[in-house]
């Protein structure tokens, strides 16, 4: 069996635009919006990342540069699809785990309904845990959120 191992790591700052809707694991989550081309999943990022760095097919800033006007607002949840039908050619994900790193909000309402969510596009279990950055930092500071994904995937 050949097994590989693959992290992600994705962090965004707040936005200023009020209108901006705050979207993590693929659920809209109240709170401020995340900046970014996309809609600023930190978590669909992260998780895309793991997996693509895993599988060797690059990263996601590559496969979907923000330099793309086509991609901006982009549904990360379907961007991460697309990294599935990628890398579901030669692999098979075995599973996820993410810890997302946010002062503000609290996350424990969504954390199922998003592990359910990125558990069926990815299709493996996908755990997501939070965490806070206890006043240090900029993420202590509340000026953004980050996420760090680990996926461990398998050779078909």
């Amino acid at each position: 069996m050949n097994l590989r191992v693959g992290q992600g790591f994705d962090i965004h700052p707040f936005s200023d635009d009020p209108k901006r809707k705050l979207v993590l694991g693929g659920m809209h989550v109240e709170g401020r919006g995340l900046a970014g081309h996309s809609d600023g999943d930190v978590i669909c990022h992260a998780v895309a990342d793991a997996l693509l760095g895993a599988s060797g097919l690059g990263d996601i800033g590559t496969l979907f540069p923000d330099t793309d006007p086509s991609l901006a607002g982009a549904d990360s949840l379907g961007l991460l699809a697309r990294v599935m039908e990628k890398l579901c050619r030669e692999w098979r994900p075995v599973n996820v785990d993410c810890t997302v790193i946010a002062e503000t909000p609290r996350l424990a309402s969504y954390m199922q309904a998003m592990e359910k969510a990125l558990a069926e596009t990815v299709g493996a279990p996908v755990s997501v845990k939070a965490k806070r950055g206890e006043g240090l930092g900029a993420l202590g500071r509340k000026e953004g959120i980050a996420c760090i994904a680990v996926a461990l995937i398998e050779e078909k």
